[in-house]
C-alpha cells in the first residue's frame, strides 16, 4: 500500500440502530485507513454494512462510537454545519442515480456544489465546470442538458460535479448500477484515470465486475471487515478495446445474415 498520508482513518467503528426494543448492529468494530491515491472497492451484500460504513465515511451519518477522521480532521465530533462544509469541501459524491437537473446545463449541473461553497475558494465557476467537464472528455458538452446525453455521459456529468471542488476523496456509491456493460467499462475506465492522476477514490458496490478495476477489495459480513486485499487490477481500457472488437464482429455477421 501507499505510504503517503491517510486520507480516510475509521477506528473502532460501531454504529447501533434502536428500533423499538430491538438493537440491530450495522458495524461492529470496524478499523480501516484508506490513503491518498487508492483505487479502493468496498463489498458486501445487504445487511453487511458498507451502505452504513459509506455514510459514515460521507458524513451523512455519525458512529455510535469510535472515531473518524478525514485529512486529519476528526469528522465525528463535528456539528451538522461544519459537517456540512467537510461534505461539500472535501467529499465528491457520484451516486447510481446521476441526480442531474432536468432543465439545467451540464455545465450548470456542476457549478452546483459551487454555490454552497462557504470558503468562496473558486472564483470562476463557469471556468472551473467547464475544466472539470474537460476532465472527463465532455469538453465539448457543456451546454447540453441531461436529455440530451446517454446514460453514460450523465454519469460523466456528476463524476465532473463531484471533482469541481478539488475533493479528498470521491465516494462513489454503486455509479454503474444504471449503466450497461460497455458504458460500464467507459466508466469504470474514467475512474482508473482519474486515480492515475492522484485523485483518491472509494467505490461501494456488490459487483464483481466493477470491484476487479481496483487496487484493494475490502469486503464487509455482519457489519465487520472479512476480506482486505491489495491486487493488481484489470485493466478498463483494455477490456474495453476487446468489447469494442467483439461487439464489432457480432455486428459483422448479424449484418452478413441479413
Amino acid at each position: 500500500m501507499n505510504d503517503t498520508k491517510p486520507v480516510v482513518e475509521v477506528k473502532s467503528i460501531r454504529k447501533t440502530y434502536v428500533m423499538g426494543k430491538t438493537e440491530v448492529h450495522a458495524l461492529r468494530g470496524v478499523d480501516l485507513t484508506i490513503n491518498q491515491g487508492e483505487l479502493i472497492a468496498i463489498m458486501g451484500t445487504s445487511g453487511s454494512g458498507k451502505s452504513t460504513l459509506m455514510n459514515i465515511i460521507g458524513g451523512l451519518d455519525y458512529p455510535t462510537s469510535g472515531s473518524y477522521f478525514l485529512d486529519g480532521i476528526e469528522v465525528n465530533k463535528l456539528g451538522k454545519n461544519a459537517l456540512a462544509d467537510i461534505r461539500n469541501q472535501k467529499i465528491g459524491f457520484v451516486f447510481q442515480g446521476f441526480n442531474l437537473l432536468a432543465r439545467t446545463s451540464a455545465a450548470e449541473n456542476v457549478e452546483l456544489p459551487l454555490l454552497y461553497d462557504r470558503t468562496h475558494k473558486i472564483k470562476n465557476y463557469r471556468k472551473a465546470a467547464i475544466d472539470s467537464l474537460t476532465l472527463v472528455g465532455l469538453g465539448d458538452r457543456t451546454d447540453h442538458h441531461p436529455n440530451e446525453l446517454s446514460g453514460g455521459q450523465q454519469q460523466r456529468v456528476a463524476i465532473a460535479r463531484a471533482l469541481v471542488t478539488n475533493p479528498s476523496l470521491i465516494l462513489a456509491d454503486e455509479p454503474t448500477g444504471n449503466l450497461d456493460s460497455r458504458t460500464t467499462v467507459e466508466v469504470m475506465q474514467l475512474f482508473q484515470e482519474l486515480n492515475e492522476k492522484g485523485i483518491t477514490i472509494i467505490l461501494v458496490t456488490h459487483e464483481d465486475e466493477v470491484s476487479r478495476y481496483a487496487k484493494r477489495i475490502v469486503e464487509l459480513r455482519d457489519g465487520q471487515i472479512i476480506k482486505d486485499v491489495v491486487r493488481k487490477p484489470d485493466s478498463a481500457i483494455d477490456d474495453l478495446k476487446r468489447l469494442i472488437k467483439r461487439q464489432a464482429i457480432e455486428r459483422d455477421e448479424s449484418e452478413l445474415t441479413v
